[in-house]
């Protein structure tokens, strides 16, 4: 009997395989004895200038409790979540107890953390995994805050202490399809109805929307044509949130498209203190601080990995740690992180004596971001095969670190935004073309 075409392919493709090509990955500690992998994850070493006597007891006492947490329950798991693109759940009730989602925040079941101290709780994360650091970012700094900052008071006694415990997960969408550094030309619309407010449009790129329980969605009002800002409940009748595939970067973070058709939002659920773009900069005003603060922590993370691995792994009848040339790179990294470091801890100081600008935060992000690039990459390097491996943390910080570089203002728009403050020109918009040759 002749067997369909599909059916040979197969048995020829069964035939060409060994008897072994099936088996499961040895897990890398079998497969690579030499130098421990992050799922244990290295000690901190990269305080090499001492910075934690600047924090206060409070402040260090929180180092020490996200830092335990997430070395203990997140390292262990991370890389294969991951690898497969998927968000651990079962780690929420753990970060929920830290009690760290709400941050700044005062009242409503929130932390009421100093400014510094909610920084050094979004580094300590990020030190050991970027994704679960945007989860919160997104959860807190964004999404709560605006909810704190421009909510009515019913709004946050009946959204922000679940929030808080991580009960209830929210989201914050701003960004659409069209419209990413020109948020603020965003085409999302908002019509006023009896007792509500019809929402209609598309957003792209919204951390935490596929599970949200709360989206904070901002939209054209079609009669002031101003931005104003909603909450909408998950499952609301025309709201639709799929998650983007084929990330390089943050891979466990669930970035999504939402649709909103014909979405109704009652009067109650529109954010009383969003009446313009000019509303949502002082929600930005924070969340940049604490993302300048993600990639402090990821470098951090990069550094105390490199260091351990160069004293385990050995080539050449020594450990790499003894070669001249990593050495440099293991100090050009750590001289780097602690000018990072002290940018950041500078940036949080200026907020919370009332002194910073957009400007500050715009360069503390948009530097520290770049200097984390070039950290990262030596790291990559130091590390050789192993450093396009996720077990060893350094390739997956490599990748998560792109991510972050481009969102809360790409760098060129954060020194733009820094430009403009230092010489009272804007840049943003090229100039008016004209016919006229300059010559």
């Amino acid at each position: 009997m002749k067997l369909p075409a599909s059916e040979a392919q197969e048995d020829m493709l069964k035939e060409a395989k060994s008897s072994y090509f099936d088996l499961p990955a040895l897990d890398v500690s079998v497969a690579f004895p030499q130098a421990t992998p992050a799922s244990v994850f290295p000690p901190c070493k990269s305080d090499y200038y001492q910075f934690n006597d600047l924090l206060t007891p409070e402040e260090q006492a929180i180092r020490k409790k996200v830092r335990e947490c997430m070395e203990k329950e997140v390292a262990p798991i991370m890389a294969k979540y991951w690898e497969k693109a998927e968000f651990p759940f079962e780690i929420i009730p753990k970060l929920g107890a830290l009690r760290v989602a709400g941050g700044s925040i005062k009242g409503y079941g929130c932390p009421n953390l100093s400014i510094t101290a909610n920084a050094i709780a979004t580094a300590e994360v990020a030190r050991v995994d970027a994704s679960c650091s945007t989860f919160i970012l997104v959860h807190s700094s964004l999404a709560m805050l605006t909810i704190a900052l421009c909510g009515s008071e019913v709004q946050k006694q009946k959204y922000l202490p679940s929030l808080a415990e991580l009960k209830t997960i929210a989201c914050w969408a701003l960004t659409e399809p069209d419209y990413g550094s020109d948020a603020s030309a965003l085409r999302t619309t908002a019509r006023k109805v009896e007792g509500g407010w019809i929402l209609e449009g598309q957003k792209r790129w919204i951390g935490n929307s596929t599970f949200a329980d709360v989206l904070v969605i901002f939209a054209r009002n079609t009669s002031s044509n101003q931005i104003n800002g909603f909450i909408v409940k998950k499952d609301a009748p025309g709201l639709q949130a799929t998650k983007i595939d084929n990330k390089i970067g943050l891979r466990m973070v669930q970035n999504g498209d939402i649709l909103l058709k014909r979405v109704f939002v009652h009067d109650d659920d529109r954010l009383p203190g969003v009446n313009s773009f000019q509303d949502t900069n002082k929600v930005l005003a924070v969340s940049r601080v604490m993302v300048a603060w993600q990639p402090i922590g990821i470098s951090m993370g990069v550094y105390d990995m490199c260091h351990r691995y160069l004293k385990e792994r050995k080539q050449f009848g020594a450990p790499l740690a003894a070669f001249q040339i990593n050495q440099q790179k293991l100090v050009q990294m750590l001289g780097n992180v602690q000018a990072m470091f002290l940018i950041g801890w500078r940036l949080c100081k200026l907020y919370e004596s009332g002194k910073m600008t957009p400007g500050h935060a715009s360069m503390g992000k948009s530097w520290i971001t770049l200097k984390a690039r070039e950290t990262v990459s030596l790291g990559r390097e130091l590390l050789g095969g192993n450093g396009i491996l996720a077990d060893f943390l350094v390739a997956k910080a490599f990748c998560d670190l792109e991510p972050i570089y481009t969102y809360e203002g790409t760098y060129d728009i954060n020194t733009l935004v820094t430009g403009r403050e230092v010489t009272g020109i804007a840049s943003f918009k090229p100039a008016a073309s004209s016919n006229r040759s300059r010559l």
